[in-house]
C-alpha cells in the first residue's frame, strides 16, 4: 500500500531542498526522521513535517504501522516563482526571484525494511580478490623458471 503526502508552496528552493531529500531515500520512515532532527539545514524542517503527515496518512487512513514504512520517493519540484524587483544604482532595477516548490513524500509498506546495521560487515582485506595458484602453474618445469641464486657483489678493494 502506497501513502502520500504533499507540501505545496514551499518558501524554498527546490534544488536546496533536493539535498535532503536524497539523503532519506529508501530508509525507513522512522530512521528518516531520526536523521532528520540533525540535519542542519532549512528544507530539513519542511521535509519532516511532510514525512510526519504521510505517517499520519498511513496510520488513520490505511491502519498501517510506522515501524513498516519505508520511504519510497522523497521528491521536489519547482513551484511558481515570485517575481520581485530590487532597486539598483543609477534608478534601474534588477529581478528577484523567490523560488518556492512543492515538496512530495511517498511512503510503502512492500518493500523490506534493511537496516545498514543488519547488512554483513566485509573486511578490507577480503575485498581484495585472492589469486589461486592452479596445479599447472606448480607442476611447471623448473627450467622454465630462473632462479637468481648468485647474490655476491665484486668490490674493488
Amino acid at each position: 500500500m502506497q501513502v502520500i503526502a504533499t507540501h505545496r508552496y514551499a518558501k524554498i528552493s527546490a534544488f536546496k531542498a533536493r539535498e535532503v531529500t536524497r539523503e532519506i531515500q529508501g530508509l525507513p520512515a522512522i530512521d528518516a526522521l531520526q536523521q532528520l532532527a540533525f540535519i542542519p539545514k532549512k528544507a530539513a524542517p519542511l521535509i519532516a513535517k511532510t514525512l510526519k503527515s504521510a505517517i499520519a496518512n498511513a496510520e488513520h487512513n490505511n491502519n498501517i504501522r510506522p515501524e513498516l514504512l519505508v520511504i519510497k520517493e522523497a521528491v521536489i519540484g519547482e513551484a511558481p516563482t515570485i517575481k520581485r524587483m530590487r532597486p539598483k544604482a543609477r534608478g534601474s532595477s534588477g529581478p528577484v526571484r523567490k523560488r518556492n516548490s512543492h515538496i512530495r513524500i511517498v511512503l510503502t509498506d512492500e518493500v523490506p525494511i534493511v537496516r545498514r546495521s543488519d547488512k554483513p560487515k566485509t573486511s578490507k582485506s577480503s575485498s581484495r580478490p585472492k589469486v589461486k595458484v592452479t596445479e599447472d602453474v606448480a607442476a611447471a618445469p623448473s627450467s622454465a623458471v630462473e632462479l637468481i641464486t648468485d647474490t655476491s657483489v665484486e668490490t674493488n678493494d
